[in-house]
């Protein structure tokens, strides 16, 4: 069964598609599981409220590092290897891709420190397909400022970081798919909504996943 992961700087419109697409796997009544990171686990997304919590002190960037990798450890073995063993498709928002454009690319720690933890954690697990939701440093924080001021939720303590740090971040993507065109899928993530989903069930089906 496909484990699918959907990436992209804030704002990108993960949340949405991911549910359009969970309302369309169950209208064919295919099995799937969602889940997220950091997060997935209930020891996992105690780490998630470390992680991105603005209060009281900040992880350095190498114990934020080690904390996303305890958590992913935590995810692949309890959640995602027994919800494929089961059959079941398995969509994620984020994965070890974040670690690289976050940690390696924004936070400016070595990627050959993160390729290794990441391959540790995960046991060698390799998404089928990452889906890229793509969108300007720009157009992210238009996005986010305008959910901070309808929800009145606090910002966490990534979004509130600088532009410079979200442009590494986005470039991080763009290069990995590029790296890995086969394994990645890039979306204008400013497409309307309609026309996004439709090239995600688009590639599903030259993959075979449906019909």
């Amino acid at each position: 069964m496909p484990f699918i992961v959907f990436e992209g700087i804030d704002g990108c419109g993960k949340s949405t598609q991911i549910e359009r697409l969970s309302g369309e796997l169950r209208s064919l009544g295919i099995s799937f599981i969602l889940t997220r990171e950091p997060g997935g686990t209930p020891l996992a997304e105690e780490i998630r409220r470390l992680l991105l919590k603005t209060q009281g002190e900040p992880p350095v960037p190498k114990t934020e590092l080690l904390l996303y990798e305890a958590g992913r450890a935590q995810h692949v073995d309890t959640v995602i290897n027994p919800a494929l063993k089961d059959k079941k498709w398995v969509i994620s928002d984020r994965f070890d891709s974040s670690t690289i454009a976050f940690q390696a690319a924004g936070r400016k720690l070595k990627p050959r420190d993160i390729l290794n933890l990441n391959k540790y954690a995960t046991s060698g697990l390799v998404p089928d397909l990452t889906i890229l939701l793509d969108i300007t440093t720009e157009e992210s924080s238009r996005r986010m400022g305008k959910r901070a001021n309808s929800t009145g939720v606090a910002r966490d303590r990534f979004e509130v970081e600088k532009r410079d740090f979200y442009e590494r971040v986005r470039k991080s993507y763009l290069q990995q798919a590029k790296k890995n065109s086969k394994r990645w899928l890039v979306i204008d993530g400013t497409l309307d909504v309609k026309k996004v989903s439709g090239l995600i069930l688009a590639a599903f089906k030259r993959k075979k996943w449906l019909r």
